[in-house]
């Protein structure tokens, strides 16, 4: 993708003159956004971000509520997923039973209508999004200079040492209420679970990329991880869901 975007333009201001797919579809509309919102709070552009980020939020909602209502599938599931997970570890050298308890646990989840996979589709969306906010603030001339671009104790326009590990403590908060909802281990006792990896892997990788961009992206994560903390406890962590209750949610 850098490559691709490498012949982009990706170091002349972006204008509503910019040519190309990603200039015109992406980049360009996401540095308007900002200056419009900016526009109507004042000229500032740190609540311009805030803004957008909640608009990109509750664009992607319904991917968000997919994901997070197979969590809450899996998680009510969770006593019959066990007893296979231990049927699985029981068949271990033996192939075809192997294959045999794979077949059943997919079967439950065509059962009650649960991808675990599903989680990964609001991460995989937000990927070309930030990749815009990132190429409109560097890209829009007047982020970063003057006044405007001050917010709160930081400047949008340059690195804050403090902001990405705010956004890398509410990354982890997110994903860990998450966490709570899902089975202990989907690739069964004895594996190493990935969602554990992926707990600590992800709020070091937001720190170090927040200490390396503009303090704009780390106000993004910030924003965006609230609305998720907030949207996961009212979705997933307060209801105490059963399998009768999930079936009431798929009709």
């Amino acid at each position: 993708m850098a490559v691709v975007l490498a012949a982009c333009g990706i170091d002349e201001p972006i204008t509503a003159d910019s040519e190309g797919f990603w200039n015109s579809f992406f980049v360009y509309p996401m540095s308007f956004l900002i200056q419009f919102f900016s526009d109507l709070t004042g000229g500032h552009f740190g609540w311009g971000i805030v803004i957008v980020t909640i608009l990109i939020r509750l664009l992607i909602l319904p991917l968000a509520l997919k994901s997070q209502k197979s969590s809450r599938a899996m998680q009510a599931l969770r006593p019959e997923m066990q007893e296979i997970q231990e049927r699985m570890k029981k068949a271990q050298g033996n192939p075809e039973k192997q294959r045999e308890v794979q077949s059943e646990m997919i079967g439950m989840y065509q059962k009650h209508g649960v991808n675990p996979a599903a989680g990964c589709l609001p991460a995989l969306v937000q990927i070309p999004i930030v990749m815009a906010l990132y190429f409109a603030i560097m890209r829009t001339e007047a982020i970063g200079q003057g006044p405007e671009s001050d917010f709160l104790w930081f400047n949008l326009g340059q690195m804050d040492p403090v902001l990405p590990f705010i956004a890398g403590i509410t990354t982890f908060v997110q994903f860990k209420m998450s966490m709570s909802q899902m089975p202990a281990n989907p690739l069964g006792e004895g594996m190493p679970n990935p969602m554990n990896i992926m707990l600590w892997i992800m709020p070091v990788m937001i720190i170090i990329a927040g200490l390396t961009l503009p303090s704009a992206l780390a106000l993004y994560w910030v924003i965006g991880n609230i609305f998720m903390i907030v949207q996961t406890y009212f979705i997933i962590v307060r209801p105490n869901l059963n399998k009768e209750d999930v079936e009431k949610d798929r009709a």
